[in-house]
């Protein structure tokens, strides 16, 4: 059983996290590098260009690229950071198992494979295939996501794998796919600087994409109006023309009323209407009773303001819409994605100049990570796992017979219910921390603590691990060759800057040797990585995400590759639709009608508030990383619970005071930061903490039907004071995650 093998505290004794911090004469060979080697950040979709200086097959600091074409040298506070990962104290350098009562003890390579494989054949012959599970990550290279879904369904043999995007993207895959046949932003940020006319839903750019911010400011000072939707003015929404403060849930009410009007006052392009799209009766249909006192009540927004932003959004010439998680991880992410797709197909301002619509990434692969194999109903190229052509060509590429190909499995949230249940015994994970990502995290520790066997592969030992039987240290984004795929849909290299430190090994040559032992190393015989990736692009071909005509040394050459690149003489493709020929059965675009329907969970007497959750700009997604570099901890020691001043006076609450957060889930304690940056009925608390400073203990493990992404954007809460300030010790320690 999976529970903690010894105390938390004599865990992080062991592995941390521990606070670490540049010395104050830097790194050894800071100043005379053996090298620079270009690569991209480890952190978000942006994938800024950055170059590593090596000195004796250490990091010791970084220069800015400033040829690369995106960010031109440009980072946030994590970017300038990333590199104190390979220093420090933390890292895991040698396999470790649990011993009971004891904690890790260091083991061998040899032991620690054996071991793995045993646990795996003895819980697959006595529980089935489908017994033993895989969760991975999409800070993973294309190449290990690639990796990834062929050793779960050719050496686990399993269907159970599924991936951490599963909390990010996955809602605005299915909108695009649905109504496009592709999942991809439509254009270059290039496009977005020229635009007349931005609407920013629920992505808090400035602190979570911070080099995405230049762009804006750009299409600013070109005289472009930006309208930021978001609960909270974030600082991106502080430089809006204007910002509508949604109510956490109301998103879908807002832009179906703004179809409405559009339609009132034919804001319309009947031409690219009638000619490129299909369903748009049906749409309006669904939206003809939204008149603006029921948009108000619905959204919290002021109908004066509904009113101009359609009418900005509807006179325009050019425009950009972008949306991230805020719309996104709802119960109803999905329609929240399609209500901004139907804005912008009645404008027909798609496959022009400066004229584009996407969803950003928030993982730093979540784009190329969801397109080439780890997801439950995903193979290479965005094919569809349920389909017999696409089965049958993957199988041809993997040189295995298509009945052996499992089919479509859980998704993550579904794999811990199955575990909780005791329907999956085993449990391997890759970069993924789910019991801090995960909704309603008691009922996920709770699962891990039934698993019979979990073996966790990664650089630092997060918070799931803890439970692991057993630890294999892998690589840090430095430390192994391959590509990634940046939001905008460009494929860009990440070159190795030194190897694996210790016994740690690379990823790739993890998941080799695993299936070696599985008996199926005929079917993993690569000697590096763009072998892997060669092996991507044949599988990719013909999908909708087709990687074909993208070599390394393409991308080398251009810094980059737009997908799709269907063959090695073509350009690449940084504009989608400019032909108006979609990848739909029938090559149109599709409107999709939305109805309005509420949250999972709405406020009532016993639970009042609604709360909501997101990111900071110095942390990133689970704190893994960046709970251990000191200066973004210093920034931003622990959660705080963000509450209007209204909110607060009514319940008594000062800054500073703790506040006990109580849902249907449980409870924790954060400290009050009032601010006149929220709304009056809602509170916000960011995620990156796990233990007792966890947000997700609180958050409700509901899924939209189509996605499966959980709700993370909108609970039910009560607000409990305490009467005591947070102390000085409490900041301090914050970071350890109890």
């Amino acid at each position: 059983m999976a529970k903690l093998p010894t105390s938390v505290d004599s865990i992080i004794d062991q592995f941390g996290p521990h606070k670490a911090y540049t010395p104050k004469e830097g790194f050894q060979g800071v100043h005379e590098p053996d090298k620079l080697v270009k690569t991209h950040c480890c952190f978000c979709g942006m994938q800024c260009g950055i170059q590593l200086k090596v000195k004796d097959n250490k990091v010791a600091g970084f220069e800015p690229w400033m040829e690369f074409p995106f960010n031109e040298g440009r980072l946030c506070p994590k970017g300038v950071q990333r590199y104190l990962q390979n220093n420090h104290p933390d890292r895991i350098l040698h396999p470790y198992k649990r011993v009971e009562g004891k904690g890790f003890e260091q083991t061998s390579w040899e032991d620690a494979m054996s071991k793995t494989v045993s646990e795996i054949q003895r819980i697959q012959n006595s529980h089935g295939r489908d017994a033993f599970a895989m969760l991975s990550g999409v800070s993973l290279t294309n190449e290990k996501s690639y990796m990834v879904g062929k050793f779960a369904r050719v050496a686990l043999k399993t269907k159970n794998l599924d991936y951490n995007g599963r909390l990010c993207m996955v809602s605005a895959g299915a909108g695009n796919k649905k109504a496009f046949g592709l999942d991809r932003i439509s254009n270059s940020w290039a496009d977005l600087k020229h635009a007349e006319v931005i609407i920013i839903a629920g992505t808090n750019v400035s602190e979570t994409f911070p080099t995405l911010t230049h762009y804006i400011w750009q299409a600013r000072d070109n005289g472009a109006k930006l309208i930021v939707i978001d609960p909270r003015v974030t600082p991106i929404a502080r430089t809006a023309d204007l910002h509508l403060p949604v109510r956490p849930g109301g998103d879908s009410a807002l832009f179906g009323a703004m179809l409405k009007i559009l339609v009132d006052n034919d804001w319309l392009d009947h031409e690219f209407i009638d000619q490129h799209t299909s369903g748009f009766q049906e749409s309006i249909d669904a939206v003809k009773d939204y008149d603006l006192a029921w948009a108000e009540e619905k959204t919290g927004i002021e109908a004066a303001k509904i009113q101009q932003a359609a009418e900005w959004w509807g006179k325009a010439k050019t425009s950009f819409l972008l949306h991230a998680r805020g719309i996104e991880h709802h119960t109803k992410g999905v329609d929240n994605v399609l209500s901004c797709i139907n804005l912008v197909l009645a404008t027909g301002r798609i496959g022009k100049p400066y004229c584009g619509y996407g969803t950003i990434t928030g993982q730093g692969n979540g784009q190329g990570g969801r397109e080439h194999g780890h997801k439950c109903d995903q193979l290479p190229g965005n094919r569809d796992i349920t389909n017999p052509e696409h089965r049958q060509y993957i199988a041809d590429v993997w040189g295995i017979d298509e009945k052996e190909l499992p089919g479509k499995g859980l998704s993550a949230y579904e794999i811990i219910e199955a575990i909780h249940r005791g329907e999956i015994k085993g449990l391997i994970t890759i970069c993924f921390n789910p019991l801090v990502s995960l909704p309603n995290n008691n009922f996920v520790r709770e699962a891990l603590e039934k698993l019979e066997y979990y073996v966790a592969i990664d650089f630092f030992l997060n918070e799931t691990a803890r439970h692991a039987d057993l630890i294999l240290p892998g690589s840090l984004h430095e430390e192994e060759e391959g590509t990634v795929t940046t939001a905008e849909g460009r494929v860009v290299k990440i070159n190795q800057a030194i190897t694996p430190p210790g016994e740690a090994r690379k990823d790739s040559e993890i998941l080799i040797e695993l299936a070696q032992r599985l008996g199926v190393g005929d079917k993993f015989a690569y000697d590096k990585a763009e072998d892997v990736f060669n092996e991507l692009r044949v599988a990719s071909k013909g999908g909708t995400a087709d990687y074909f005509g993208i070599t390394y040394e393409k991308i080398e050459k251009n810094m980059g590759v737009f997908w799709p690149c269907p063959s090695e003489d073509h350009p690449g493709t940084p504009r989608l639709w400019e032909d108006r020929k979609f990848k739909t059965p029938d090559g149109k675009a599709h409107f999709n009608p939305v109805s309005y329907r509420d949250p999972a969970e709405v406020v009532d007497k016993e639970y009042p508030v609604v709360m909501t959750t997101g990111r900071v700009v110095s942390q990133y997604l689970s704190g893994t990383q960046t709970r251990r570099i000191g200066k973004l901890l210093d920034q931003y020691p622990e959660p705080l619970l963000e509450i209007h001043p209204k909110l607060a006076y009514q319940y008594g609450i000062k800054d500073g005071d703790q506040v006990i957060v109580k849902t249907r889930r449980g409870e924790a304690t954060f400290p009050a930061q009032i601010v006149e940056t929220i709304r009056e009925d809602t509170v916000f608390i960011p995620y990156h903490w796990g233990g007792k400073h966890s947000a997700n203990q609180l958050t409700i493990g509901t899924l939209d039907p189509i996605s499966k992404i959980p709700e993370f954007k909108v609970c039910a809460c009560q607000l409990i004071p305490t009467g005591k300030m947070a102390s000085v010790q409490i900041k301090e320690t914050a970071y350890q995650s109890f």
